[in-house]
């Protein structure tokens, strides 16, 4: 189903230069789609342009800060129309509110949330009929430790409700919302530190483990190709706020 959906389909993939979003590239090149991938670091984009087209597929870039609205609103202004968009955009943090610098705070919401309003606002005007654009919420924690994710969280989950109802039957909008799980995107924590926490988690979590980048990126690709869902958050977290 996924390769037929997809054959020809033009995907935008905000973050997708490495971790999670590149594998969700990859899972729509293998599919037959052309790419348009868009990032902040350059020699990031290169070399995934560069494992992209080795599977054949068609592939642009573009190197956008997602956090400058007005680069975002410039870049969707030359992009051209679409069918699908993945916006991976969203920092993290921990700690509660009483703990939590309120500068932190503001930027976690501005980057989780605010971003990828205007992210929805500007591809609306973009998006093809019968596409879609999944957005990445996240689960694992509560407002107690971690309070600006949590909140920006809820507001990826609200604004793909809300979003659902305004692009319907144009398009449709959904969210994939991981836990904790090792990419790259992690990168700059010191490599004891990582397995601290991936430790933590696999304590936590039901499943006894962290997840495989496969069985996130697999997701992204089920609401891109199952044209029948909408407004939606699909947790994929091994069951972790079952117990929370």
């Amino acid at each position: 189903m996924a390769s037929s959906a997809l054959q020809h389909k033009r995907v935008v993939v905000i973050g997708g230069s490495s971790g999670i979003g590149l594998r969700v590239a990859e899972l729509c090149a293998e599919a037959g789609a052309k790419l348009l991938i868009v990032g902040r670091n350059q020699q990031r984009l290169a070399a995934a342009q560069d494992k992209l087209s080795a599977l054949g597929a068609i592939v642009e870039t573009a190197q956008v800060d997602a956090h400058d609205h007005q680069a975002l609103a410039d870049f969707f202004a030359n992009a051209g129309a679409f069918d699908h968009l993945v916006s991976m955009v969203g920092d993290v943090m921990g700690g509660g509110f009483l703990s939590a610098d309120m500068a932190v705070i503001r930027h976690v919401l501005e980057s989780k949330f605010f971003t990828n309003v205007r992210i929805g606002q500007l591809a609306a005007n973009h998006i093809n009929q019968g596409g879609s654009l999944v957005f990445t919420s996240g689960t694992g924690g509560r407002a107690q430790d971690a309070c600006g994710s949590y909140i920006g969280n809820l507001g990826i989950n609200a604004l793909v409700e809300g979003l659902a109802v305004e692009l319907a039957p144009k398009a449709r909008v959904n969210a994939v919302s991981p836990t904790w799980t090792v990419t790259p995107f992690w990168r700059d924590l010191p490599a004891e530190q990582v397995a601290q926490i991936k430790a933590h988690f696999a304590t936590a979590i039901p499943m006894k483990r962290t997840a495989e980048i496969d069985e996130l990126a697999s997701a992204y690709l089920f609401l891109i190709t199952n044209g029948f869902i909408t407004g939606q958050h699909i947790a994929v977290d091994g069951g972790i706020m079952l117990g929370a």
